[in-house]
């Protein structure tokens, strides 16, 4: 299993940026994903996850009606909208494959991508 994050950049507080994560590997849609994010001197914080149908999903507290995840498994990708952006989101994001549930916890997950940089301006 591989797992190839994209999308970070540099954006302004307030604006929006859509995270892609492609998957190759075995059958993507058996495995439920998440996003989890790792500001500098902090620990790795879990964002995002969603089932392997893609009908159950959940989030962080502090990205709750700002960010959506969301997958096409006739894609193999799974994606993460992020409106509203702050400052405080700066981060490197990570996607990550679980084999058995949409877990919070980052250590229930089997596969990790590289992460992707995202820069929130002030």
């Amino acid at each position: 299993v591989q797992l190839q994050a994209s999308g970070g950049g540099l954006v302004q507080a307030g604006g929006s940026l859509r995270l892609s994560c492609a998957y190759s590997g075995r059958t993507f849609s058996s495995y439920a994903m998440g996003w989890f994010r790792q500001a500098p001197g902090k620990e790795r914080e879990f964002v995002a996850a969603i089932s392997w149908s893609g009908g159950s999903t959940k989030y962080a507290g502090s990205v709750k009606g700002r960010f959506t995840i969301s997958r096409d498994n006739a894609k193999n990708a799974v994606y993460l909208q992020m409106n509203s952006l702050k400052p405080e989101d700066t981060a490197v994001y990570y996607c990550a494959a679980s084999r058995t549930n949409y877990y919070s916890d980052y250590y229930q997950y089997d596969y990790w991508g590289q992460g992707t940089l995202v820069t929130v301006s002030s």
